[in-house]
């Protein structure tokens, strides 16, 4: 699938197998920045021991507003083999993960299905969660059927507009909703519960248009079938997009009656089931991904990194 590749639905159909590099910038080669014990997940997916979080460099989307800039857009991390991969999942289940919990990997679904593959016949035994932008073919999801325990995708928004402006990517909408149906479709097929799939939405500041979409969204199309995942960490992030003037960006943090406004909302469209993360107006989830440990010692501890491995 990296011969002609299509694995996200810009389908630059490049030949990544040779080197080219498409619009998430990466070739063939599986790539990652660090993997950590996160404390930060929803609490089921933390639970005790940390969800064992492993970044994947490059991304597909491109969102003016990435946290995770340094991975997404300027490339940070380095080539990882099927064999390291596997390694560093055996290491975050030995340090007491509860799962291991690949961030941003869809543009290299076919590598990381390898990944898992050799981590399970190597001895992993804990879960595997899918974390990503839910900006992804159904076709590639297919790939990770028998890999993947339970996906997190986000619901970004169901503005074309916006996601034109934000993400670079006006069919982000279509996109994102036939990929987290077909996420569902999956669980279902294999007789999960709804907890499978935890569609996470993160509130935009200025733009509660947005968030009530998706909210009307959930109640029609995944209500009863998947979790819901509010998140209140926007921060506007200067120099990379997030924040300037022109692309639509919020420049600030969300507000306490915008958040009491949503919540609200939640009880008009009866959704009941899932989480909702406290009000955040600072930048302690913003991770820097030159250190050892890349987020606060309360929010991760490390368990390999690019640089120092």
């Amino acid at each position: 699938m990296y011969r002609h590749c299509i694995l996200c639905p810009r389908s630059c159909g490049v030949d990544r197998l040779s080197g080219e590099r498409g619009f998430c910038g990466e070739t063939a080669e599986l790539r990652a920045a660090a993997a950590v014990l996160h404390r930060g997940e929803e609490p089921p997916l933390s639970g005790r021991g940390g969800s064992g979080a492993i970044f994947i460099t490059g991304c597909g989307l491109g969102c003016a507003f990435c946290q995770n800039y340094q991975i997404s857009h300027n490339a940070m991390g380095r080539p990882v083999s099927v064999e390291e991969f596997a390694a560093v999942c055996l290491k975050l289940q030995d340090r007491g993960a509860e799962n291991v919990n690949i961030v941003t990997g869809s543009h290299a679904i076919p590598a990381i299905a390898q990944g898992i593959s050799a981590a399970r016949r190597a001895g992993l035994r804990i879960p595997a969660l899918w974390n990503s932008s839910a900006y992804e073919n159904p076709a590639a999801l297919e790939l990770l059927g028998e890999h993947i325990d339970m996906y997190l995708p986000d619901l970004k928004t169901l503005d074309s507009d916006l996601a034109a402006r934000l993400f670079k990517a006006p069919d982000y909408p279509r996109a994102a909703a036939a990929a987290i149906l077909k996420m569902i479709e999956m669980i279902e097929l294999r007789g999960g519960s709804p907890a499978g799939v935890i569609i996470r939405h993160l509130i935009l500041p200025g733009r509660l248009d947005s968030t009530r979409a998706a909210l009307r969204w959930f109640a029609e199309h995944a209500q009863g079938r998947a979790l819901l995942s509010l998140m209140t960490q926007y921060t506007p992030i200067p120099g990379t997009g997030g924040g300037k003037p022109g692309n639509g960006a919020p420049e600030r943090f969300l507000g306490k009656g915008e958040y009491e406004t949503v919540l609200g909302w939640l009880a008009e469209f009866n959704i009941e089931d899932g989480f909702c993360q406290e009000l955040v107006t600072g930048d302690d989830w913003l991770p820097d991904f030159n250190r050892p440990n890349p987020f606060s010692p309360e929010l991760a501890a490390p368990v390999w990194h690019w640089g120092f491995d």
